[in-house]
């Protein structure tokens, strides 16, 4: 019997679509997914499911029944319940086409690594994008206005360096600070991470507690804190051993890698790289990732971003122009999609001289937002234990110190990231860097904190001659 998911649409309330136009807009997502995205990560690694239409009885009923379970921050927008359109999907929390291992207990660690590079492009206005990533940055400004209580320890270079050492101490931080990065599923089920945007405890004794049966099936291991450190530690080597393996046989793509060695490959403001100067130890530089990994083929696709939005915008900005003048050109210029082999093939060009056109704005357009959708997917991956008997050369496999596991890895959340989001981007880009520099590197830097200071207390008084 097989596991899905269904996916419904989800808009703003009053601002309700009309069956053809949900259609429509579900059938961009799935030729998105299976034209484009494939051809990015990978056939085994990129789910892009099918349209099927439902009794509108049994969505309302649906609908009425999930609802309650729904995060708040979740229900600002309505699900549609009047197409009975809706998305099929797999269920990636379970294991994909490994049929022995369906009855088993399943375990699903997601991950949403966010960006892994730091800006190489010369648009760049501020020094301070070159040395510290945007999440690290963007941390200060959520934990400002109250998203977050704490800032992370988790950067997004460690986990992406390849470097086991860095990767680990990435994802024990994600692990301490799971935010909306990190989820865990037993069965299923969520059993640890955030539900949503609040002051997440992380209780690792809890988490120890649901895992102890997939790494220490005999109860040889004694309890207490010992014992869940070791239970953490063997999780947090099976997630990266799982990310750094390729299960993907097929060619992604033609697509001509943009050179990893182009930015700088840490992050001045990751809590590792901290500890490193610290301990006056040379920098640490990535191991660097395989390149049939997921995590490889993720950190591709977001470094079409070449530009930054900062020299993205402009190049928006000629394209709207023209859009303005010629508003019937927007659907030969497949803004709206359709997404087919066309649309892909225009991302190959990975040219940077302007010529002036709007093609040229265009392609870069498009490109960013393939980067940015790249930015903000989720990796699932999914284990079961097997017996050694049961583990082929076909099936990927990782030990641990008493168990085996069978995995498979999958991305999702790969819907493409609106054209009309671009100037949300740079004004959120501005305020992040600017809040960054002011109370971060300020407090860092005395000479700037000064500079700050006096120019936030000086007060001009104004006497009559």
């Amino acid at each position: 019997q097989r596991c899905v998911v269904l996916r419904f649409l989800k808009s703003p309330p009053n601002q309700n679509k009309t069956p053809e136009e949900i259609l429509h807009h579900l059938q961009n997502i799935v030729d998105f997914g299976k034209h484009v995205m494939k051809q990015f990560f990978g056939e085994n690694y990129v789910h892009h499911g099918e349209i099927i239409q439902l009794p509108l009885d049994f969505v309302r009923q649906l609908c009425l029944k999930i609802q309650p379970e729904r995060p708040e921050c979740r229900c600002d927008k309505d699900m549609d319940t009047l197409s009975g359109y809706a998305m099929c999907l797999p269920n990636l929390t379970r294991l994909q086409s490994l049929r022995f291992a369906e009855h088993r207990p399943i375990l699903c660690i997601e991950i949403k690594p966010k960006c892994g590079f730091i800006p190489f492009s010369s648009h760049v206005s501020q020094e301070i994008k070159h040395k510290v990533c945007r999440y690290c940055m963007h941390q200060h400004l959520k934990v400002a206005n109250g998203k977050w209580k704490r800032p992370s320890k988790y950067c997004p270079l460690d986990l992406f360096s390849g470097n086991k050492q860095r990767m680990h101490f990435a994802l024990k931080s994600l692990l301490q600070e799971a935010q909306n990065n990190l989820k865990i599923f037993k069965n299923g089920e969520l059993i640890y991470g955030c539900k949503d945007d609040q002051d997440c405890v992380s209780d690792w004794n809890e988490l120890a507690r649901h895992l102890k049966p997939f790494f220490f099936p005999s109860n040889g291991l004694v309890s207490g804190p010992h014992c869940t450190r070791t239970i953490v530690k063997e999780l947090i080597h099976v997630i990266t051993m799982a990310l750094l393996s390729s299960t993907d046989t097929c060619r992604a793509g033609d697509m001509k890698t943009v050179p990893i060695s182009q930015g700088r490959s840490y992050c001045e403001a990751s809590a590792f790289n901290k500890e490193l100067v610290r301990n006056g130890k040379h920098k640490l530089e990535s191991s660097g990732l395989p390149r049939g990994c997921l995590l490889y083929k993720t950190l591709q696709a977001q470094m079409l971003d070449m530009l930054d939005i900062e020299g993205l915008y402009p190049l928006y900005s000629r394209v709207e122009q023209y859009l303005e003048e010629f508003p019937e050109e927007r659907s030969t210029l497949q803004i709206d999609g359709p997404y087919n082999e066309a649309f892909y093939e225009k991302l190959l060009d990975l040219s940077l001289e302007d010529d002036g056109t709007v093609a040229f704005a265009l392609t870069k357009v498009q490109q960013y937002r393939i980067a940015m959708t790249a930015k903000d997917c989720s990796i699932m991956i999914a284990l079961s234990t097997c017996l050694q008997d049961e583990c082929s050369e076909q099936r990927p496999v990782v030990l641990t110190s008493k168990s085996r596991f069978t995995f498979s890895v999958s991305v999702l959340d790969l819907d493409l990231k609106p054209y009309e989001s671009i100037p949300h981007q740079y004004k959120l880009d501005g305020e992040i860097v600017n809040y960054y520099l002011k109370n971060v590197q300020a407090k860092d830097d005395p000479v700037m904190s000064n500079l700050f200071k006096e120019n936030e207390d000086c007060t001009l008084v104004l006497h009559k001659v």
